[in-house]
This record gives C-alpha cells, sequence and structure tokens, in this order.
C-alpha cells in the first residue's frame, strides 16, 4: 500500500476574542476564529475558496494597538492578539458601510443583509434620492445565467473565481474607475459573445445575486421561488470520470439549480457547465 502523506500538523496560536481565549490553527484568521467562537461578525466579500479581497469592509474588528480597524477576514491570528468585535467604533464602521453599501446598490436578495441592516441601524435612505446608483435593467442574454448589476458591491469574487484563482477564463474584469467602475465582459458584450465557458463559478460567488440561476431569477420574477420548500441532495456527477459533487436544489419535484460544497476536495465548489447547468434531461418527462 502506498502511504498517503496528511501534511505537517499545524501549531495552535493563543490570542482572546472579546476577553475570551480563542486557540486556532497557525495561518488562520481573525474571522475564522470568531465564527470558531460564535461571534456574529458580518461579511460580504469573504468567500472561503477564494483568497480575502478586502473589498466590503463589513467585518472591520477592533486590534489592541492597531491603530486603524482590521478586516477580521484576511488579519492572521497572532499569539497574544487582543481582539474586540462588538465596540462602538466597530460597530459604528459597520453601520455606515451597510448604508453606503444599500444606498448604491440592491441588497433585496442579500443573505443576512437586511437583519444586519435592522442590528447596526443603518439607513440608507439618508443620503438622499441622489445617492450613485446603477439602476441598471437586468442582463438576460443566454438561458443559463443573469447579471443584475444593480445588485453588485464589486466585491471582485467573479473576477477572481473567472481569473487565476479558479477558472483561468479570464471573460470577467472590473471596467470604469470611480463611480463608474463596474463589472463587465470586453467591450461591454452580450454574454454569448465574450470569451465566458458557462462554468457558473463566478455565480456560485456571488454573495449578492448579481449573478443569479436563469430558473431563480425566472422563478423569483414569478413569485414562485421559495426556499423553505427547498431540499438539497448532494451526489455525484455523471458526465464524465472527475467525480465532481453536485447539490441538487430541488422544489416541487424540480431541479431549480446546481451548486457544489465548497468543503469538496475534488471541485471546491467549482463545477463545468455540464455539472452546473446540464440537469434537464433528468426532468425530461416526454
Amino acid at each position: 500500500m502506498t502511504a498517503i502523506p496528511l501534511g505537517l500538523p499545524r501549531r495552535m496560536v493563543e490570542f482572546t476574542v472579546d476577553g475570551e481565549v480563542a486557540r486556532v490553527p497557525e495561518g488562520a484568521t481573525v474571522l475564522d476564529a470568531c465564527r470558531a467562537a460564535g461571534k456574529d461578525v458580518p461579511t460580504l466579500c469573504h468567500g472561503d475558496t477564494l483568497t480575502p479581497k478586502n473589498a466590503c469592509r463589513v467585518c472591520v474588528v477592533e486590534v489592541t494597538g492597531s491603530r486603524t480597524l482590521v478586516p477580521a477576514c484576511s488579519r492572521k491570528a497572532e499569539p497574544g492578539m487582543e481582539v474586540r468585535t462588538d465596540t462602538e467604533r466597530a460597530r459604528h464602521s459597520r453601520k455606515v458601510v451597510l448604508e453606503l453599501l444599500a444606498s448604491s446598490a440592491d441588497l433585496s436578495t442579500t443573505p443576512g443583509a437586511a437583519g444586519w441592516i435592522e442590528e447596526y441601524g443603518a439607513d440608507p435612505g439618508r443620503f438622499g434620492p441622489d445617492a450613485a446608483r446603477t439602476d441598471e435593467r437586468p442582463r438576460v442574454d443566454n438561458d443559463l445565467y443573469v447579471r443584475d448589476y444593480g445588485k453588485c458591491i464589486l466585491c471582485y469574487k467573479c473576477v477572481d473565481a473567472c481569473g487565476e484563482q479558479w477558472q483561468n477564463t479570464f471573460a470577467i474584469s472590473v471596467a470604469g474607475r470611480g463611480f463608474d467602475a463596474r463589472i463587465a465582459v470586453e467591450h461591454d458584450a452580450p454574454l454569448p459573445d465574450s470569451a465566458c465557458v458557462y462554468c457558473g463559478n463566478c455565480v456560485e460567488v456571488c454573495p449578492t445575486g448579481a449573478l443569479s440561476f436563469r430558473s431563480e431569477f425566472d422563478m423569483r420574477a414569478a413569485g414562485t421561488w421559495d426556499e423553505t420548500r427547498q431540499t438539497e441532495t448532494t451526489t455525484v456527477c455523471a458526465y464524465c470520470g472527475v467525480g465532481c459533487n453536485l447539490t441538487l436544489h430541488v422544489q416541487d419535484n424540480e431541479i431549480v439549480k446546481v451548486t457544489s460544497p465548497h468543503d469538496n476536495p475534488v471541485t471546491h465548489g467549482n463545477l463545468c457547465i455540464k455539472g452546473r447547468f446540464g440537469y434537464q434531461h433528468v426532468q425530461n418527462r416526454d
């Protein structure tokens, strides 16, 4: 038998979070430690399969000795560090960030956003009707997924997933600067005319619904989308021999979308066009 190396064990780092002792493996982030301790530190741009981008700044915490608030999603835990997650300074910063994001983008389909806005007393409307918004109509130019840039917060997760971190297709990038910055394909073309290979990995990591499955978009428009009635079943994709895991989301005995477990060692949440979108034959009753 061939021995499979499991890697060297990592040392444990001990520090305090809100006065409580926390121990995490070396290399873990403050956010990892907070979640392990049951602390609700909100974040939008963090992805468990991507390198932290520090874009949304909703997860900031106070660290003793640091002049500024630090993003918990990327700050590595250090021995003896003192972290405070619920100080007035951190809460005020999160409140303002949520106000800025919600005043410039539609967060109605962002999981957790409504609860955080209420928790921190954020008032996006205080910036008035002239707040810079995209207010762009959803782009429905293919049968697989929809681009609704009115919900985009420029977290860059789709750019990273399409680029060197996963797909290496580089179909998506940031165009423009300042208030004119936006996510776009080359020459801002329709998706079928771009380099997109329709893997849907950008949809997988989008935190706000700016990128969504066409099936979900249509059902939301019809008022029939109901996650409380959906079941999830994980299976193995049968298209090839790679062994990708699929999570089938089923509502009313119909597959409404397909995702992949982020902790799966084969896919890490990523799929190809066949695995993510090629399920129609399963429910063809003709």
